[in-house]
């Protein structure tokens, strides 16, 4: 679509704007959405809007953004309107940046992991979510492999992308990583399931159209028999709303969303196992990241 267009559709005229995620940089599906930007500088949470069949992820930034996942995302980003010049130099910046930005946000994933393994660990008998920050250890090195390889994590296409690396020391992990995740657990019945806990943790933690959207890129995948890609999508989108609740130890209730949701392993000892396997698998990341 063209950038006039958006901007039309958005009623956006003010401030610069930008477009990311894979409508900007392939490969994108027709049920992918359009990631905007508004450098607003306004601390309001991203939104979903539909138009016309066509579904807008909008954030609003700040053209001093310091934060590496955030400037990972608007790397490569198209300006749509920038009147002042002032997008076009944060994006200046980010180039000139590139290699550190990277570093910066494949240590923070491994850090994440590392977190996330070691409560899978000290909860594996006390705490109902340790099986749920398993999963969550297991994307986040998904992403640090992902970046490694110098590719924007983007949850629909990830898998697939992950499986066309080169074979390299790095890229070895990403067997025990998806292996980890469970996507050979795939089935259509249990991605119906796991759908609608996803949409209705989504409604739960964003409350906005997220999960209109997860219901069509569920169904692109199914229709297009793409059952491992959309069980990782499914816990990616997952990972990403667990890991914004606060004081989750008030919240037992949550669990039996996440046990869908999630697919979770409820056996202790294989929970321990898997953990160990991550846990070297995120000590190699960071010896091979450095190297």
């Amino acid at each position: 679509m063209e950038a006039k267009k958006i901007l039309e559709k958005l009623s956006i005229e003010n401030c610069p704007v930008g477009m990311g995620g894979c409508k900007n940089q392939g490969p994108s599906y027709d049920c992918c959405e359009y990631d905007i930007t508004v450098f607003d500088g306004k601390k309001q949470k991203e939104s979903f809007i539909e138009f016309d069949g066509s579904f807008y992820h909008i954030y609003h930034g700040t053209l001093q953004e310091t934060s590496p996942d955030i400037l990972l995302q608007y790397d490569g980003m198209t300006i749509l309107l920038d009147e002042q010049w002032e997008l076009r130099m944060l994006l200046s910046k980010i180039k000139e940046k590139k290699e550190q930005i990277f570093n910066a946000y494949i240590k923070s994933c491994l850090v994440e992991a590392g977190v996330c393994v070691t409560k899978t660990k000290n909860g594996l008998n006390t705490d109902p979510y340790s099986s749920s920050w398993l999963k969550c250890a297991a994307y986040f090195l998904a992403d640090a492999v992902s970046v490694l390889n110098f590719h924007r994590p983007s949850p629909v296409h990830m898998l697939k992308i992950l499986r066309e690396f080169d074979r390299n020391k790095i890229n070895e992990l990403i067997s025990p990583i998806t292996e980890s995740i469970g996507i050979e657990r795939a089935t259509p019945s249990l991605l119906s399931r796991m759908l609608k806990s996803t949409k209705g943790f989504s409604d739960l933690v964003e409350d906005n159209l997220h999960s209109k959207m997860i219901s069509q890129k569920y169904r692109y995948m199914i229709d297009n028999s793409l059952f491992s890609d959309c069980y990782f999508y499914l816990g990616y989108i997952n990972r990403n709303n667990f890991i914004k609740i606060p004081d989750l130890h008030r919240k037992p209730e949550l669990i039996h969303m996440l046990k869908t949701g999630f697919d979770l392993e409820s056996d202790t000892t294989k929970i321990e196992s898997e953990a160990n396997k991550l846990h070297q698998a995120t000590n190699s990341l960071l010896s091979l990241s450095h190297e």
